[in-house]
């Protein structure tokens, strides 16, 4: 099984939209093993969210890129809880790494 077919499986099926925007932020880690998931989905989260922090981008054109950094996130943790895999280390990091993100954006910003 691929991230790809991870993805796939996943019930409810989110929106069109959201699946083109997924596979779009994913498209260079779709081929990776499943067990990937936790890791590949988290990185890209935060990557996004970053982006969205870093450009200030907080208008309704910005909703689907926010839904899909929420979404990865979120399937990061759940294929985490499935898998058995350090979701405790996990949750602390990601939070340390975007509670940064935010507090760099808003000395900046």
């Amino acid at each position: 099984m691929t991230v790809a077919d991870w993805l796939r499986s996943r019930t409810p099926v989110p929106p069109a939209a959201l699946t083109a925007r997924l596979d779009e932020v994913l498209s260079a880690s779709l081929h990776e093993p499943a067990a990937r998931v936790p890791i590949v989905f988290l990185e890209a989260g935060e990557q996004l969210a970053a982006e969205l922090l870093l450009s200030n981008s907080t208008s309704r054109g910005s909703a689907l890129d926010l839904l899909a950094a929420d979404a990865l996130v979120t399937y990061a943790f759940e294929a985490a809880g499935e898998m058995g895999s350090g979701i405790d280390a996990r949750a602390e990091a990601a939070m340390q790494r975007i509670s940064i993100i935010g507090a760099a954006q808003s000395i900046g910003g």
